[in-house]
């Protein structure tokens, strides 16, 4: 943890992530309006006391909205990198561990899915599906799980060799207590820091496909679809874009930061594995 602290970028991102999941937890308190609430006499007012980011085309406070719409992203974004997590340890290991055929057979699939650009795909699934806040986590999640697969095959490629593995084996361990106790323990490093670097990515692709229209609909509020709010607006009412483009600028900057000081603490770890 101390070359982690000596990081100071890394240190201020994980402060301001804090602030930012503090935000979402306590919205209702640290809101002042409701995010919903059309207000006739306040459209499109400017920065202000009242106002700190100002308001939109109807009236409703851009704070509030910023606020509760962290909660929005952030779900997503933790959600649907967990999922990827998931699916990306599961395969990896048994293609790490069984070799072979298994592990031709799962790492070609992993190439073909690798082919698709990411983000075409996920329009083109999410073209199909209804919008909604469930359907993007899913999306996200089935298609991004494939770095992991990768990191944690690698792992599980070396780790198999060593003697504390070997030993277990050798003991009538199965196969699967093996992975589990083992395996993946010790290559939860990677997979940490490519979760971390996957939720800023997460961020980003929820904010674009709202930002389109095929997000996070409305009412519902989530920073790409007050982005998507304000374009109409950008020349008379900067603060419509200005606020929630730095909010997501500010939010995947910071976990990018964070997983290079992750990586930086966990990588003379990594080089002893836990028996």
């Amino acid at each position: 943890m101390k070359i982690f602290f000596e990081n100071k970028m890394a240190v201020v991102s994980l402060v301001f992530i804090a602030m930012i999941l503090v935000f979402a937890i306590f919205a209702p308190l640290v809101a002042r309006y409701d995010p919903s609430a059309i207000d006739t006499n306040s459209i499109l007012t400017a920065p202000s006391s009242a106002h700190i980011f100002g308001t939109d085309t109807l009236g409703r406070d851009i704070f509030s909205r910023i606020v509760y719409g962290s909660r929005i992203s952030l779900s997503i974004g933790i959600i649907a990198v967990g999922i990827a997590v998931l699916i990306g340890i599961f395969f990896g290991s048994i293609a790490g561990y069984y070799g072979g055929k298994v592990d031709s057979i799962i790492m070609r699939f992993v190439d073909m899915m690798l082919c698709f650009p990411t983000f075409f795909l996920i329009l083109a699934v999410i073209a199909v599906l209804e919008p909604s806040i469930f359907n993007i986590m899913v999306v996200i999640g089935l298609t991004g799980w494939m770095g992991v697969a990768r990191l944690v095959r690698a792992e599980v490629l070396t780790l198999k060799e060593r003697d504390f593995a070997w030993a277990s084996k050798v003991m009538g361990a199965s196969d699967a207590w093996i992975i589990a106790r083992h395996l993946i323990p010790n290559a939860i490093g990677p997979v940490l820091v490519s979760a971390t670097l996957g939720i800023g990515g997460a961020i980003l692709t929820e904010s674009a496909l709202s930002f389109l229209g095929i997000g996070v609909q409305p009412p519902t509020p989530s920073w790409g679809n007050i982005l998507m709010d304000g374009k109409s607006t950008l020349g008379v009412a900067w603060w419509l874009t200005i606020f929630p483009g730095l909010f997501i600028l500010f939010t995947v900057l910071s976990y990018n930061l964070l997983s290079e000081g992750l990586r930086d603490a966990l990588e003379p770890k990594l080089k002893e594995p836990q028996r």
